[in-house]
């Protein structure tokens, strides 16, 4: 499936959820749905499960998604146990599976078909663990995963979609992260 549906279809289903977005996906989202509500990452490699377990238990009146990418996931798995020991109910972490560093020239990933993320968040004590592989079905059983109470962790398995505008100013930017704090001041 590709990477930018399977965003677009999540967010479908956006109310006020912040969105913790790390880099390939950052620029999909910013092009399939821009909201300053999106906090976005690139440059942080590894650091978006951190970022949105820090949201999530400063906010836990806010349901908090993170878009990681699996080559940023590895850059930090214990995260996972530590999200799984806060287990904050208003988080749902999704892993954007593709095999590559694709930030970095997609280069693959240690690992690559090899290792379950799935497995991994089973193995920490994810509540909720799921993986999608078809928009189809991802379409179909979306409204459940995010209606259940986490911690969660969804697997997507993803090729690249549609190139998104990569636009390091606008992210890096002043604006950007001064919006993120007045929409999270005025929500």
């Amino acid at each position: 499936m590709k990477r930018d549906l399977a965003i677009a279809e999540i967010v479908r289903h956006r109310t006020n959820e912040i969105i913790v977005a790390a880099y390939h996906a950052a620029f999909d989202l910013l092009r399939v749905q821009p909201n300053p509500l999106n906090f976005l990452s690139f440059g942080s490699m590894g650091l978006a499960s951190s970022h949105g377990l820090g949201l999530a238990l400063g906010r836990p009146d806010r349901r908090v998604l993170v878009f990681d990418g699996d080559g940023s996931l590895l850059m930090n798995l214990g995260t996972l146990v530590t999200i799984a020991e806060a287990a904050p109910p208003n988080l749902a972490h999704f892993v954007f599976e593709n095999g590559t560093y694709e930030a970095n020239g997609a280069v693959p990933t240690p690992g690559r078909g090899v290792v379950s993320f799935a497995g991994f968040a089973r193995a920490a004590g994810f509540r909720n663990v799921h993986e999608f592989s078809d928009l189809a079905v991802l379409k179909a059983g979306i409204g459940a995963v995010l209606a259940a109470p986490g911690p969660t962790f969804v697997t997507l398995h993803v090729v690249p979609g549609d190139p998104s505008p990569v636009d390091f100013d606008l992210i890096h930017g002043a604006a950007v992260r001064k919006a993120f704090k007045e929409a999270l001041k005025n929500s």
